[in-house]
This record gives structure tokens, C-alpha cells and sequence, in this order.
């Protein structure tokens, strides 16, 4: 049914296809010397696509492109699927490239109305090339990943499209169907809660668009059905003897060709932090009566008393905490009597209590603890914490507690996003995170250029001395923003500091909206109503990234969008996210960031300088000084993340040897 042959050649030289019925990438082989190289290189890999190779590359396309007007759209087809052909048997032919695209930009001005721009064009070539195309917010970027999908999937390939969540990948994939059908291509998305067929049937089209974590999960649910992990031989005699009408013994996922990931640097670097686990109810290591018993203990325990944290916010327990500790519950096993045992859930009980936080880590909905993504803003209802946390955090909030699990299958982003033919990206914020992206995943990174002059204006920042007085800068600066007719976005961190600023606009009478992880629902209403003049629209990080605010005429006449930050996050790149919602395609716009010296990120990373913050006699003091702060406790905050994503990966590593070394024993 498809045919990889075009992203087989444009992965070049390296590739080596695994063992298996299911057409994918074999794993890579790791050496100490080659990983040394390939991180020395990585420090070199940025490159910025000049304006003038855009706008030759965009020349050629629209003087291809002119003959293209009198076709019909039959022979406008036709031409597509003739040029996929010939870009197949050349990949990197010049003028094959140009008239295939010249056929994609003719189509676009039929359906949307208009051409695509030349950024655009070099945007989607970038993509083809197995790069990492930054471009600015507000450049178009949907378009341009549906342009290098087109191509690809005229030939043949298997696309998917990575989004950040389900509502964007439903969007996007809706937004550009009519590119895809013009074509005969069929296209569709991916749903949490879709059954198992209609799942198999949206991958089995052209291009499928779906998140990040949808898309692994579907994969590891393969492998437990044994697709995958055997050797293509196995397989196929597995298959023989399996019923030829039996659906459910094929894979969801038939092949992995081609992928775009769109925000790579939140799915391919922030989301990479933790692995995805598939898990199963089992008969838990922790007993209802044992988990209570934790959870009183660890509420009297005292930091710097009984334990510490370290560096990477680790429970590090003294050893007065287990003489502090009363006696266990007399039904529990004997094993728990044990100091090491009575340890291990002490520290979880401790992160329960004290370091996961409600409205911030989690929410508390029909009765169930939900954990909220940090670097999203979303809720995540189907996923829980292993090795009890769950259970611990339950029993903190006085809820039924919910069955233990044990896991079934485990596999990060980092590992299985090099198991694709070809891998590419898209997003406005890599620049930081180059380096990582070309080591681990050999992405390099592109900077194209922006087709508008961004009329954006970075206003100064406010630090003050408290989050009271934070929320009252933030009233005052959405007051005079409202005076001049701009609409604003005010930014948080959290549910609970989202529901803190609505409280403050609402003391002062100033009508908003709120959209964090309890209003996802209508999340689609409030972000098109976002950029109306009057409007006051408090999100958390789900209005930061992949939403598109249209302005208004009065809006863009009066200034624009102005955003707030109102908390520095640990990665710039994401504050970056959150201001890119403003001043798109050539629009005006404001920002401004009104933070407090007691916000979380300095009181973890940067302990002395929050004090000094503090302390300063006045708010000039502390803002001269916050460039500084921030940007020293972002920066330790990068490299701690940047330490667990490689133990991650290496754990990783380890554990697919182990079962690998096992599968081969038996």
C-alpha cells in the first residue's frame, strides 16, 4: 500500500532498516567514540537559510508555477503524480522539487485562495531534507507542514504529523483536508478514546495527524502484540497461521516512513523528560493501610529536619526520619519492618505531600486525581505515577484509592522517534536546544527567515517584591492595555496561579476568561474570541503554543495582542512560545513579563539571588537585576532536565538490551 522509497533516499547514507515485517528504521548503534563526535559536531549544526536562497528557491517554484494556471484541476493532478515520480527516481533534483511544489502552490491558490509565501516554500524543502525548520510564530508554519506531507504522500511515503495534543492535531488535520483530498490523497487524525480499528483505519490513510504520546503508546501497543519485536521471519509465519480476516493481528501502525513533528522542541525535548509506560492492574507492593500510614509520617516530617532536597529536587532522607516514624500498621507484611523498605516509601510519601502540588501538578476531578502536563497546561485523565505515587497522592486528597499497576511495556520519545525512515520538524524556539536535537535525534537545525518584519514590542520587565503585588502590577498593566483598546493574554504557569489572577481582575471588576486544564473543553471558543478589542483572556501553557489568536481590525489598529508573563518557566524557549502569540505575520503587538522574587523558579535555582531580589529596597533595584537571575536560574534549570533526559535514554537503552538479551534465551 505505500511505498518509502522517496524517504528511504532522502535519509541517506546512514540508514539501516530494521528486522521486521513493519517497515522502520533498525536501532542505532551506539559507540563511545562516535557519540563523542556526533556531540563535538553538534556545537556547529545551526544554520540560517538566508533570505536570498529563499527567494531564489521561491523564484523557481513560481516560474513553474505560472504555466500551471490554465491546467485543470484533473491535469493539475496528474501533473502532481507525474512529478512525484520523477522526484522519486531524483530526490534531490532541483527542478524536480520546484514543480512539484509549483503543483502544491497552485492548489493552494484554488482552495485557500492564496500562494503560498517564499519562506514558505523553503520551510517545506527544509522539512523534506530530514531538517528542523525554526521558524518565527506566525509564519504559516501548519501550511508548510502540509505541503512537504503533500509531497511525500504523492509518492507513496506514510505520513504522520506530530502535534503537541489531540485538539491540535484535530485541527490541523481538518484545516488542510481540502490540500489533501484536491490530490486523491485520504487524511485523518488520531483521538484518545478511538477503538482499536478506527485507530488502525486513520493510520492506514495518507497522512495522519496525531500527538506525540498517542502515536508511542500505539506503538508499544503493537509490540505487546508482538509486532515489532520479532524478526520479519517469525512474523511472517506468525501471520500464516493467524486467520487472513482476523483485523485485529495486524499492527495499528503499519509503517514508519515519514514524520513531522510539529513544536519539535515541546515534543522531541520537553516532553522527553519521562518515558511512556503502558501498564496493567496487578496486585500492588504497597497496601491501602501501608499507604496511610506513609502519608501521616510524611506530613510531620520537616525539611532540613528529617530530609533535604537535592539539586534535582530529590528526597534525601536524614536519619532522624525513620526514629521520627511511629509503628506500622500491625496487618501490613514483615518486609516493610526493614529500614531500606521503610525508606524507599518514605521519599515517595514525602514527594507526595510536599513536592507535587494541587491545580499545579494535578487536579482533582469526579473524584479523581488527573496529573496536569507541565510543559501543556492539559490534562492527561488515562495517565497515573508508578511505584505508589498515584496512591500517595490519592490518599493525601482523602480519595478512594485506586488499584495499583505494574508495567507492561516502556519506550521514550528519544528512542522511538529514531526508529522513523525520515524524521523532521518544525517550531519557532530551537535554537537553544541544537545541540540535543542533533546529538540524540541527528536533527539539524534551519533557521528560515520571516516573510513580515516583526513589529512586536518588548516592554520592560517588572519584578516585585511578592505574588500579592505581582497580580496587582498584572490588574494595573490589563487596565491600561484595555485603555487602548488591546486585547490581552495573561500567561501562568498553573492552574492555581491562573485561578489566582482571575480572582485579582475580578476584585477589580474586569470581565475575562480563563482556560486552563478544568475549561479544555472549550478551548476552541475561547481562542478564537482571544484577539477581540476588550478582551481579557487568562491561560496556562495551552494557549502558548500551536494557537493562532486572529486580531480584530480595532485590535490591530489599537496595538495589537499584549501578553503577560506572569512567571518565568525553566526553559526560555517556552516564555518564547508564550510571547510568539503576539505580533504574528507582521501584526503589532506587545509583551511584558510581571514576575515576583518568591516565584518557584528562583526560590529552586537561584536561591541567594532571589534573596537579593528580596531584599532590594525598591522595584527598579529588582528589575535591574532580573535579566541577570533569570537567566542564571534558567539555566541550571536546562542543564538539571538535560541530565535526566540523558539518564532516561540510557535506562532506556539498557532495559531494550536486557529484553533484547532475554528474548534471545528462551
Amino acid at each position: 500500500m505505500f511505498d518509502g522509497t522517496l524517504a528511504r533516499r532522502y535519509a541517506g547514507y546512514s540508514f539501516r532498516r530494521a528486522d521486521t515485517v513493519r517497515d522502520e528504521r533498525a536501532e542505532l548503534r551506539s559507540h563511545a567514540v562516535e557519540d563523542f563526535l556526533r556531540g563535538l559536531c553538534s556545537v556547529f549544526q545551526r544554520r540560517s537559510i538566508s533570505r536570498r536562497r529563499a527567494d531564489a528557491f521561491g523564484g523557481r517554484v513560481r516560474a513553474v508555477m505560472a504555466p500551471k494556471e490554465s491546467l485543470s484541476d484533473q491535469d493539475l493532478r496528474a501533473a502532481l503524480t507525474d512529478e512525484a515520480v520523477r522526484l522519486r527516481a531524483s530526490p534531490l533534483d532541483e527542478a524536480a522539487l520546484a514543480a512539484v511544489f509549483a503543483s502544491l502552490g497552485e492548489a493552494c491558490r484554488r482552495i485557500f485562495g492564496y500562494y503560498p509565501h517564499n519562506v514558505q516554500f523553503i520551510g517545506a524543502r527544509t522539512l523534506l531534507s530530514g531538517e528542523l525548520a525554526e521558524m518565527q510564530t506566525g509564519e504559516g508554519k501548519t501550511l508548510v507542514a502540509a505541503l512537504a506531507a503533500t509531497a511525500m504522500a504523492a509518492s507513496g511515503v506514510s505520513v504522520h504529523v506530530v502535534s503537541t495534543n489531540d485538539y491540535l492535531a484535530k485541527r490541523d488535520a481538518e484545516e488542510m483536508q481540502r490540500l489533501f483530498g484536491f490530490f486523491g490523497l485520504n487524511s485523518g487524525s488520531i483521538q484518545e478514546g478511538m477503538e482499536p480499528e478506527d485507530r488502525r483505519e486513520q493510520y492506514g490513510r495518507n497522512i495522519c495527524y496525531v500527538s506525540g504520546k498517542e502515536l508511542v503508546f500505539d506503538y508499544l501497543k503493537d509490540r505487546l502484540a508482538g509486532h515489532g519485536y520479532q524478526c520479519a521471519r517469525v512474523s511472517y509465519t506468525r501471520d500464516l497461521l493467524a486467520s487472513a480476516s482476523d483485523s485485529a493481528s495486524q499492527p495499528l501502525i503499519a509503517c514508519l516512513h515519514f514524520v513531522i513533528v510539529d513544536e519539535a522542541d515541546s515534543v522531541l525535548i520537553d516532553e522527553a523528560r519521562t518515558p511512556l509506560i503502558i501498564s496493567r492492574e496487578a496486585e500492588g507492593l504497597y497496601e491501602a493501610e501501608l499507604i496511610r500510614w506513609a502519608v501521616e509520617q510524611a506530613r510531620g516530617m520537616r525539611e532540613g529536619v528529617h530530609y533535604t532536597l537535592s539539586a534535582e529536587r530529590a528526597v534525601v532522607l536524614r536519619e532522624t526520619a525513620l526514629a521520627a516514624c511511629g509503628p506500622l500498621p500491625a496487618t501490613v507484611r514483615p518486609v516493610w519492618q526493614t529500614a531500606r523498605w521503610k525508606t524507599v516509601l518514605l521519599r515517595q510519601a514525602i514527594s507526595a505531600v510536599y513536592l507535587f502540588s494541587l491545580d499545579q501538578h494535578y487536579i482533582v476531578a469526579d473524584g479523581k486525581v488527573q496529573i496536569v502536563d507541565e510543559s501543556t497546561g492539559r490534562v492527561m485523565p488515562d495517565r497515573t505515577w508508578e511505584q505508589g505515587l498515584h496512591q500517595l497522592i490519592e490518599c493525601k486528597e482523602g480519595l478512594e484509592l485506586s488499584g495499583n499497576r505494574e508495567t507492561m511495556a516502556k519506550m521514550t520519545f528519544q528512542r522511538f522517534f529514531r526508529r522513523y525512515y525520515l524524521l523532521a520538524g518544525l517550531t519557532g524556539t530551537a535554537s537553544e536546544a541544537r545541540r540535543e536535537l542533533w546529538s540524540v535525534y541527528g536533527l539539524r537545525v534551519r533557521r528560515i527567515p520571516s516573510n513580515k518584519k516583526n513589529r512586536r514590542e518588548r516592554l520592560p520587565d517588572i519584578c516585585t517584591r511578592n505574588a500579592e503585588a505581582k497580580w496587582e502590577r498584572v490588574c494595573l498593566d490589563t487596565q491600561a492595555a484595555l485603555e487602548r483598546g488591546q486585547p490581552v493574554l495573561v500567561g501562568t504557569r498553573s492552574v492555581e496561579a491562573s485561578e489566582a489572577v482571575s480572582a485579582a481582575l475580578a476584585a477589580r471588576g474586569i470581565a475575562h476568561i480563563v482556560l486552563n486544564a478544568r475549561q479544555d473543553k472549550d478551548e476552541a471558543e475561547i481562542v478564537r474570541g482571544a484577539g477581540q478589542p476588550g478582551r481579557v483572556t487568562v491561560a496556562t501553557n495551552m494557549a502558548g503554543r500551536g494557537t493562532d489568536i486572529k486580531l480584530g481590525d480595532v485590535a490591530r489598529q489599537a496595538g495589537g495582542l499584549h501578553c503577560i508573563l506572569t512567571e518565568f518557566h525553566e526553559s526560555p524557549r517556552v516564555d518564547r512560545q508564550l510571547f510568539g502569540r503576539s505580533g504574528r505575520q507582521g501584526d503589532p503587538g506587545s509583551v511584558r513579563a510581571i514576575v515576583a522574587a518568591t516565584d518557584a523558579l528562583f526560590e529552586r535555582q537561584a536561591v541567594l539571588a532571589a534573596s537579593l531580589l528580596r531584599r532590594a529596597g525598591s522595584d527598579a533595584l529588582r528589575c535591574r537585576l532580573l535579566p541577570w537571575v533569570s537567566r542564571w536560574a534558567q539555566w541550571r534549570a536546562e542543564r538539571q532536565a538535560l541530565r535526566a533526559r540523558r539518564q532516561t535514554l540510557k535506562q532506556d537503552k539498557t532495559l531494550h538490551r536486557l529484553i533484547g538479551f532475554a528474548g534471545k534465551t528462551l
